[in-house]
């Protein structure tokens, strides 16, 4: 009889657009978003998590077809399984955090206040090919107000922004969170006369005015230009007269929030939407302005225009204005790192109610890189004291060496791996990041002593100092074993 054949041995290697994160990168990515919840905590904003899986249907993505079953999400049908769904259903990995929102929101809305305020962050899933700091899990922070039509809850989120921003070390005049109102476009379109046919061709066109400038987006709206290659781009067809109040609107930006405001008014003309996109806006400032948001935190710029095709009132965007240097040692502003506004149809799909809402989404691993680039995070994590075991017989005085340090409050664990060689017990303390490590043979058992040896101290002494310093600052030295914690705490500070 034939033997079966070996199974290859499985790769050890990462899904391709997946990635590992090991402690260092957890604990930052941990702390800044602590930071964040209290903010938001002290906004009044509660705390939601939902399931990683919802239905498709609840995302909001069409089933997916036979030739593409996956295609934007991670997908799959129920089996027919005791507990499971009915087979045939899809099911799919959330794509963001807004979707699960809109369900919670339409499956407790009997229980849930209104206006509801939450903050939710996790990861969510893109079945999208993958590139360069482009994966297809990534972490999500989002804070919404759902139920409520007044401009004040827009107003809150960009105050609220502000304020977590700063709650993550980035400094007043290193951010700067821009509003715009898509009311307003909405009313430079009516007065510029743009059909409702070529709106969303507008909307892409003035999405480039950061990268082209005034000159592209006139060329850009009316007859086309030629892009860096020599490639004809086809314009919108509209008139140098119909462009105009769109100009208008793009360079609107002035000194401060006021002459701002009177620019949008006469770019909107006499466009009724227009004029109450302009005094949302009015009002928004007016508030931010109460709520001691000053303009160098939070200004009115029409500039913002990216998001205009999905919000239906105010849009709004946080952008790090310093510098730092890319891959080819080129200066740059890092750019924006949050994104929201005004959306309605958040619940309606579900109860074919109408339900305002409006929210922000901060780019978690971007706002990281941020606080890396500005030395704000990175900062080297400091292990736990790790206790050495002469004796295997004596375990149990390690582990209660190891016990007195945790209930002080300091990190400690005991040396798990074969103890016979001390010199591998020191490189796995070194490797670990431990500031001190705790050593007590029969001999300094007898006497009630323990050696506390400095790693840290020395490590330093051992790469710069002479031989009279080292003897004048030893590294290692020996207390009462009663007083193990008091040393161990004077030692890490």
């Amino acid at each position: 009889m034939a033997k079966d054949k070996k199974q290859p041995r499985p790769k050890a290697e990462t899904p391709k657009g997946f990635r590992d994160y090991f402690g260092q990168d957890v604990t930052e990515r941990r702390d800044m978003l602590d930071r964040i919840a209290q903010v938001y905590h002290r906004h009044g904003f509660d705390p939601l998590e939902t399931s990683a899986v919802e239905t498709v249907e609840a995302l909001g993505k069409f089933l997916p077809d036979v030739d593409r079953p996956n295609a934007g999400v991670f997908a799959w049908q129920e089996e027919a399984v005791p507990g499971g769904g009915t087979a045939g259903d899809w099911l799919a990995l959330r794509y963001d955090l807004t979707a699960p929102l809109a369900r919670v929101a339409a499956q407790y809305r009997n229980d849930l206040p209104s206006p509801y305020r939450r903050f939710a962050m996790g990861p969510v899933w893109r079945n999208e090919k993958p590139g360069p700091g482009r994966f297809r899990q990534f972490y999500q922070c989002d804070a919404d107000t759902v139920g409520s039509a007044s401009v004040a809850a827009d107003a809150e989120i960009c105050g609220m922004l502000a304020d977590a921003l700063e709650a993550v070390g980035i400094d007043r005049g290193d951010y700067l969170v821009r509003i715009n109102n898509r009311k307003v476009l909405n009313g430079v379109l009516e007065a510029a006369q743009v059909r409702e046919d070529q709106a969303e061709d507008v909307l892409r066109q003035i999405d480039k005015f950061d990268k082209v400038g005034r000159e592209g987006v006139l060329a850009l709206l009316t007859t086309g230009r030629l892009d860096d290659s020599g490639a004809r781009i086809d314009g919108v067809g509209l008139s140098e007269a119909q462009a105009g109040p769109v100009l208008a609107f793009l360079e609107a930006k002035d000194a401060d929030n006021a002459a701002t405001l009177d620019n949008l008014s006469a770019a909107v003309g006499g466009s009724a939407i227009g004029a109450e996109g302009v005094d949302e806006l009015r009002q928004i400032a007016a508030m931010l302005a109460a709520m001691g948001v000053a303009e160098d935190r939070a200004v009115i710029d029409p500039a913002v225009v990216r998001g205009l095709g999905y919000y239906t009132g105010p849009v709004f965007e946080a952008e790090l204005t310093f510098e730092i240097l890319d891959e080819k040692g080129r200066k740059r502003q890092f750019g924006s790192v949050a994104g929201g506004g005004r959306y309605d149809g958040l619940v309606e799909r579900f109860t074919g109610q109408k339900v305002p809402a409006t929210g922000v989404s901060i780019g978690v691993d971007r706002l990281l890189a941020a606080l890396r680039a500005k030395g704000l995070a990175g900062a080297e994590v400091v292990g736990p004291v790790v206790v050495t075991v002469m004796d295997r017989d004596r375990m149990s005085d390690y582990q209660a060496m190891a016990a007195d340090l945790r209930a002080a409050g300091i990190r400690a664990e005991v040396y798990l791996g074969n103890p016979k060689n001390f010199g591998n017990q020191l490189k796995y303390a070194d490797k670990r990041g431990a500031p001190v490590a705790i050593i007590q043979g029969g001999d300094e058992a007898e006497r009630g002593v323990v050696q506390v040896k400095d790693l840290i101290l020395g490590a330093k002494i051992a790469a710069e100092a002479s031989v009279e310093e080292w003897k004048s600052q030893p590294a290692q030295t020996e207390v009462a074993r009663a007083d193990l914690v008091a040393e161990v705490r004077r030692i890490i500070g």
